[in-house]
């Protein structure tokens, strides 16, 4: 026969044990594009005319004055599942794009100058983590592929080779230029890591000074990019 005390500690456990449970499982994703409006996001008047919502999409314009006018989440976010689906939908055009080696450097020709090959581009953008400019995952149509992590590859001085090399896509997962392609990006700690149309494109890259919290941003390159079913959990 059970003890009153002993049947209250028992139940203390379980409740324990439920709680942690509970604790540890995570969060919803949450929406942070409401298909209708730019609610959520700042839109400060140098800002607003550079982007417009329609049929559930978010639309970049095709301007260069555009250039560098990214659109920032109001809430701040510490460690994150990002999930987003981005498209180029101008017609793409072939430019010369500098070649990316798995190290991080660029490709060079035998005079030094910076190798290039031919492709076909719809457009320039990103996604910013954390309020950091530098913090960048890069949408481009280079060999390498979307999924880099441009500043800590190319602008930030002083990081080490295995943390310039982990910045570089493993693969080109990128769709045909006017594609949708879907993100998955997971940021905890100073780690961040970038799926691109269900491949693992960057694992676990360590991004050195990356701030525990910021918004999110979605960059502006000058060229006409879209966003749709912007998802977050944390």
């Amino acid at each position: 026969m059970k003890t009153p005390s002993r049947s209250r500690a028992l139940a203390a456990a379980f409740l324990g044990i439920f709680t942690c449970v509970a604790a540890a499982e995570p969060k919803d994703p949450v929406p942070l594009f409401n298909g209708h409006d730019l609610k959520g996001w700042k839109t400060p008047g140098d800002v607003a005319w550079a982007w417009s919502v329609k049929d559930g999409v978010i639309r970049g314009i095709t301007d260069e004055k555009a250039h560098g006018k990214e659109l920032w989440s109001e809430k701040e976010y510490g460690d994150f599942v990002l999930e987003l689906d981005w498209r180029f939908p101008d017609p793409p055009v072939k430019k010369m794009l500098k070649i990316i080696l798995p190290n991080g450097d660029d490709a060079l020709n035998e005079d030094g100058t910076k190798k290039k090959e031919e492709r076909l581009v719809g457009g320039d953008s990103g996604i910013l983590i954390r309020g950091d400019v530098m913090s960048q995952i890069n949408i481009v149509c280079k060999s390498a592929g979307s999924g880099e992590l441009y500043g800590y590859r190319k602008k930030k001085p002083g990081m080490p080779p295995e943390v310039r090399a982990a910045c570089v896509p493993k693969e080109c997962a990128d769709h045909h230029p006017g594609e949708w392609n879907h993100f998955k990006i997971t940021a905890k700690g100073d780690h961040v890591s970038v799926e691109l149309n269900g491949k693992l494109v960057i694992d676990d890259a360590r991004m050195p000074g990356l701030p525990e919290r910021g918004p999110i941003a979605l960059q502006h390159h000058g060229e006409g990019i879209e966003f749709r079913n912007v998802t977050l959990r944390e």
